[in-house]
């Protein structure tokens, strides 16, 4: 093997070899997804793909859904402990999705060791979401699932391919727990092709470099995002910062109290979630990982969000969550809908700094995933069909701008809604409506909240079809700052061949028969600042580009616009009415 000496490694070659690992991580998600079976991974792209040092430090990342790459660290820690570094030899991949791999039991992770000279030097992690693993309903999470043993098999860290070699055992069992094995076994077949790619990638870089070259470039990667991060948390605000909010459990109507006390030093930051309610009863409970994957979402967006991916930048932040709580479920609370925890995880921590940091945070956004399946029997072809998505919907308004309109939350990063010309060929769908929910109702501030989203489709399947629903913060909308209004929420509207219409934030398995019509509305994002502060010109913009109506332009923003345009001395004569009330009731 050639190699670089010791001398040799400078800065140049150091980010070369980074860069390389970096490029690996990247060329392995494309690959999972070109090569992946169902729709929610190809098109949604519902997974993440990450490299990771024995230790369990993050080394590179490619981009894929936030909250599965906070995660891949725990999963490599977890099949470390479980088989330690001398259990296991090239060629092995683990499989699990069960607590310690932080979400719920369709997000499968693959870990497999990357050797170099009969040593680990690193491990490629994924996590994808399976379309159907079991459990008591079709699409395996469910809304009303009251144990993890509702909602699926359970991978507790077992070896899928031993020395290269496939456990055929293993594959028989995933494909008779799934109700559509055929997509099942080619996603999971794609996900180990994309570990392969990466080891390969590792092991060529190592070849050309030299193992201490590639080592050594790894140990101070990681030394540099330490110091990089510390030197930003010197500049944030000293202090303790407190947010309070709560979850909606999806089966009572008692909401569930989540809190955080954030800690800033001059050289650390502390989350900790104690007074946090214990786990309920519905399965929007989150494991520790996916709520510390949440938290650190957060923790990067106040130090360093446009650094590359790098597990020394979170040595400095401690995230303490009580066992047992909604956000740190134990075994067997269900979690099938944990994404509505996870995501107050990093929530809230955001809504007690926001008003610290007006620079880098926002107001609150819509925050819920919004997750979908509809499925049932396509009457063209007697095939079964799933389909799984997230909606996107409105970003907080930003201390200086408005809002974003119709993002996947945070959380999901770079998820994509289906383009509806794949869902009306694949299946038996017709949409009618996917636009933004104007006029806005909510979210309104001297900065706007982004706009919600709502879809409309109809049932073209005589043979009707189902739909499992989770709309979070459909009680609890997303938070204004500084005087700007909250969010409207999150919901779901059934509206029925007979005329009907039924309003939902859950549903599981709710039968829709052909003609039905279903509606998913998603919430504004909260504004920023007071509305009577919002530049007369920009209202009678939103007026103009149907994100208001005149009504709301003099009711809440105090601008008269008379014909198309703007009274300037009508708007001045309400605005000093309005404030002069607005003072009255405080």
């Amino acid at each position: 093997m050639s190699t670089i000496t010791e001398s040799a490694l400078d800065p140049f070659t150091r980010e070369v070899i980074t860069n390389a690992i970096q490029s690996a991580a990247e060329e392995s998600f494309i690959n999972l997804g070109r090569t992946a079976k169902s729709s929610v991974l190809y098109e949604t792209l519902d997974y993440a793909f990450g490299l990771v040092d024995p230790d369990g430090n993050v080394v590179a990342q490619a981009t894929g859904v936030p909250g599965f790459l906070g995660t891949l660290p725990f999963c490599v820690e977890g099949a470390v402990e479980k088989f330690g570094l001398d259990g296991f030899y090239p060629g092995d991949v683990v499989l699990l999705n069960d607590y310690r791999g932080g979400t719920h039991l369709n997000d499968v992770a693959m870990v497999a060791p990357v050797f170099v000279e009969n040593e680990i030097v690193m491990f490629a992690a994924s996590k994808a979401h399976w379309i159907d693993i079991g459990g008591k309903d079709p699409g395996s999470w469910a809304t009303d699932a009251s144990s993890v043993f509702q909602e699926g098999v359970q991978y507790p860290m077992v070896k899928l391919y031993e020395e290269g070699r496939l456990n055929r055992g293993l594959r028989d069992v995933v494909a008779a727990n799934s109700r559509m094995p055929e997509t099942t076994l080619g996603d999971m077949q794609a996900q180990q092709a994309s570990l392969s790619v990466a080891v390969e990638r590792v092991q060529e870089i190592a070849e050309r470099y030299g193992t201490e070259p590639l080592e050594r470039a790894v140990e101070e990667w990681l030394d540099y995002g330490e110091r990089l991060v510390l030197e930003e948390i010197e500049s944030l605000p000293n202090g303790t910062y407190r947010a309070d909010d709560s979850l909606d459990d999806g089966i009572t109507d008692d909401p569930v109290s989540v809190t955080v006390e954030v800690t800033i030093t001059d050289d650390s930051v502390r989350f900790d979630y104690t007074g946090t309610d214990p786990e309920t009863d519905g399965p929007i409970n989150s494991p520790y990982a996916a709520s510390a994957s949440g938290a650190r979402a957060v923790f990067r967006a106040i130090t360093a969000p446009d650094a590359p991916a790098n597990g020394g930048l979170f040595e400095p932040l401690e995230v303490v969550i009580p066992e047992g709580t909604v956000l740190n479920a134990t075994k067997p609370a269900p979690i099938g809908t944990d994404w509505e925890s996870s995501a107050m995880a990093a929530d809230l921590p955001w809504k007690a700094l926001a008003p610290a940091l007006p620079e880098k945070l926002s107001a609150g956004h819509f925050a819920s995933v919004c997750s979908t399946i509809v499925g049932g029997t396509d009457d063209r072809t007697g095939d079964d069909f799933l389909v799984v998505e997230p909606q996107p919907g409105g970003s907080g308004a930003c201390h200086d701008r408005d809002g974003a309109d119709v993002l996947v939350r945070s959380g999901d990063g770079e998820s994509l809604e289906m383009p509806v010309e794949v869902m009306e060929t694949r299946f038996p769908l017709l949409f009618e409506r996917f636009a933004l929910d104007t006029p806005q109702d909510a979210g309104h501030g001297e900065f706007r909240g982004g706009t919600g989203f709502v879809q409309d489709y109809r049932v073209s399947n005589d043979s009707g079809a189902f739909i499992t629903a989770s709309f979070g913060h459909s009680e609890s909308p997303p938070w204004g700052v500084d005087g700007g209004q909250d969010g409207d929420g999150n919901y779901i509207e059934i509206l029925k061949a007979d005329g009907t219409t039924e309003r939902h934030r859950t549903l599981t398995n709710y039968e829709l028969e052909a003609g039905d019509t279903v509606r998913f509305v998603t919430s504004a994002g909260g504004g920023w600042g007071d509305p009577l502060e919002r530049d007369p010109e920009r209202v009678l913009a939103d007026y103009h580009d149907d994100y208001i109506t005149a009504e709301t332009a003099a009711d809440v923003y105090g601008v008269v616009i008379d014909d198309g345009e703007l009274d300037a001395e009508a708007t001045a004569k309400r605005r000093r009415r309005l404030s002069e009330s607005a003072s009255a009731d405080r």
